[in-house]
């Protein structure tokens, strides 16, 4: 009774609101992810990974917009503040459809590189791209403004969406086809944007942002643009090189491989979304920033050894549960993908500290690590074992390099 009484009385904070939200959607979005790999099979199901995996690097592309926003919303106020917002949009929507049309204009091409069965499913996924990035450009003022509650539905509608759409229209219309999963991305994308915010349009004559307001946006936009490409590199360059140099079935063996892997780094995606607008406030108080470093690195090394250990303790469990038994050539490679993923993670949470800080080292560090991963994997390709090993390899020397970093900027 006494417990409780406490629990009533304690009220949650807009942040562990947001963290909650943030697992809900993660764990929607691995049983959308699971429930296709058990439905579609390994070969059918490399199909769906790589418009999943479109996804992601979508994700990444529109994060840069999304973090720039957020930045900004928390510096600028007022007719700045418009002025920014009215300008962020227009270039968003112009990057999308610019984006947009080209993954339109080269479906059949995109459909030959990647070894998939259908060039539409690219053509449909192409006519959402503008909405993800309206979508990122909302979320961003959310998170900037720290408005957790409104952030958090616009995630669990794109979740929820998704996974109601997708399933429904595959048992409903009894298609297993890479089309209807493509409809259910577009769709979500749609159901993302509510609650939307809908921005003061300000014209160019009256746009009041002073040049070097403008260059320092300029400025983040660029750097925060090229580490969301390393993002994309280290994070599905692994996915897409091997649908590329192996069969449908072993990429999509590789695919559930890479998802339960992953769940070290979705989980520490939600400590970024924290951290990034911290940092920045606590640097624009003049207040000491490094224990919020601290705190999210403990987090996530936490987590990420924890998962790593029922990674190798019980893979063939963990396969079977999730993906099921057609799954189980990968066991032994869990603990060793779930490895790499923690080693990166823990990487990101410094790199994205010191973006915060404008300090941007840290950020062409992770580029180079991440064009290195992708090389290796280019030259060493063997087998699907080998492409673990040459990830392992160039997330621990990213990772030792980071710490490094760290060390010696505390210092001075």
């Amino acid at each position: 009774m006494q417990l409780l009484a406490t629990l009533k009385t304690r009220k949650i904070t807009p942040e562990q609101l947001f963290m909650l939200s943030v697992l809900i959607v993660n764990g929607g979005n691995y049983l959308y992810n699971l429930i296709l790999g058990r439905i579609l099979g390994p070969a059918q199901f490399a199909d769906a990974a790589v418009l999943i995996t479109f996804l992601l690097v979508l994700s990444f592309a529109a994060m840069t917009f999304q973090l720039v926003t957020a930045k900004f919303s928390v510096l600028f106020e007022n007719d700045t503040f418009n002025s920014f917002i009215s300008k962020i949009y227009k270039n968003a929507l112009l990057v999308g459809v610019v984006l947009g049309l080209l993954i339109v204009l080269f479906a059949n091409q995109l459909q030959v590189v990647f070894n998939t069965s259908s060039a539409s499913m690219f053509m449909v996924f192409g006519f959402g791209v503008p909405l993800y990035f309206i979508m990122s450009v909302n979320r961003g003022v959310y998170q900037g403004k720290k408005a957790f509650k409104s952030l958090s539905i616009t995630y669990q509608g794109e979740m929820l969406s998704r996974l109601v759409i997708t399933l429904g229209l595959i048992y409903m219309l009894n298609l297993q086809s890479s089309i209807v999963i493509a409809i259910g991305i577009l769709v979500s994308f749609m159901f993302g944007l509510v609650p939307f915010k809908m921005p003061k349009i300000v014209s160019v004559k009256h746009l009041s942002l002073s040049q070097t307001n403008t260059k320092a946006i300029r400025s983040f936009f660029v750097i925060t643009a090229f580490y969301e490409l390393t993002q994309i590199i280290i994070n599905n360059s692994d996915i897409l090189l091997v649908k590329h140099y192996f069969e449908s079935y072993d990429a999509g063996l590789y695919a559930s491989l890479a998802l339960i892997g992953r769940i070290v780094y979705f989980i520490a995606w939600m400590f970024v979304m924290l951290l990034l607008p911290t940092v920045i406030q606590l640097k624009k108080e003049g207040k000491e920033t490094a224990p919020v470093l601290f705190k999210y690195v403990a987090y996530i090394a936490g987590i990420a050894i924890l998962i790593t250990l029922v990674c190798a303790l019980f893979p063939k469990t963990a396969i079977t549960l999730l993906f099921g038994k057609s799954y189980l050539a990968m066991a032994p490679l869990l603990w060793k993908y779930a490895l790499a993923t923690s080693m990166f993670a823990i990487s990101n949470i410094f790199a994205y500290y010191y973006l915060s800080l404008d300090k941007y080292l840290p950020v062409i560090i992770s580029g180079v690590f991440g064009v290195l991963q992708m090389g290796l994997v280019v030259f060493f390709h063997d087998s699907l074992s080998q492409v673990v090993h040459m990830q392992i390899i160039a997330m621990l020397l990213l990772l030792i390099i980071q710490m490094a970093f760290f060390k010696l900027n505390h210092k001075k």
